[in-house]
């Protein structure tokens, strides 16, 4: 059989044999089990599983603020767990955004302000860096907001700003960690389908959530059990992404 000439395409994120353990001996925890998993670039995955499933701790290595135990923990390629803390961290800084539960926003700064704060860590001039921060909001539904700040905002809207501010770096991947965990189900499904249409520009996206319903608006489900990776699966009965 001749060979189509095609390389394989090769992961964004790939784990192999991933182990993290806390503690020894008795006390030792094993947060990871052997791990093996991949995402794609484009992808929209959704990752599930009870308290102390391993979940976290897997979100935590994907996003460079944990390390393994042992095996590979790989970026396009590049074994990230034999990284430096200086490159780890311009990793996270060039690559990665955060979303998480509880916004983190800066109470006394306005949204423009909370959005251009990772600019700033890059170094970037302040012309260029509001700039990109209100194309963000813009991005995001919140052009003419740019001046208030948290308390002035509802939840739906402050998470809106922390996606944004996740934007402005332009990063491949978004790790949104409970995005919708502090509000009702209506801002919730607003926060999801804009997850979906930064998505459908090209973004992934690695979501941990604890809710089925949830979890339907990615293309793709793992579930964590006990440190091991128990399903890994097209999401059922999937959200329209056209929403």
């Amino acid at each position: 059989m001749q060979s189509s000439g095609l390389a394989p395409v090769q992961p964004l994120i790939q784990f192999s044999n991933i182990h993290r353990s806390y503690g020894a001996g008795e006390a030792e925890v094993r947060a990871l089990d052997g791990v093996d998993m991949t995402i794609q670039r484009g992808e929209f995955v959704a990752i599930m599983g009870p308290s102390g499933s391993g979940k976290s701790t897997a979100m935590n290595i994907i996003g460079c603020l944990d390390r393994p135990s042992a095996g590979k923990n790989l970026f396009q390629g590049v074994e990230v767990q034999d990284l430096d803390q200086d490159r780890r961290a311009l990793l996270r800084r060039h690559c990665l955004g955060f979303v998480f539960q509880g916004f983190n926003l800066l109470a006394r700064q306005s949204a423009l302000e909370n959005v251009e704060l990772p600019l700033i860590y890059k170094g970037m001039a302040k012309s260029e860096r509001v700039a990109r921060a209100r194309l963000a909001l813009q991005k995001v539904g919140l052009e003419g907001r740019e001046n208030h700040d948290p308390s002035q905002l509802s939840g739906g809207q402050q998470q809106r700003v922390a996606i944004a501010r996740a934007l402005a770096s332009d990063p491949m991947v978004i790790l949104a960690d409970e995005p919708t965990g502090n509000l009702d189900s209506h801002r919730s499904h607003e926060i999801m389908q804009l997850l979906q249409a930064l998505n459908r520009d090209g973004i992934t996206i690695v979501m941990v959530t604890h809710e089925e319903d949830i979890a339907a608006y990615a293309q793709r489900l793992l579930v964590f059990t006990d440190g091991k990776l128990s399903r890994d699966e097209a999401t059922p009965s999937p959200i329209s992404r056209s929403a």
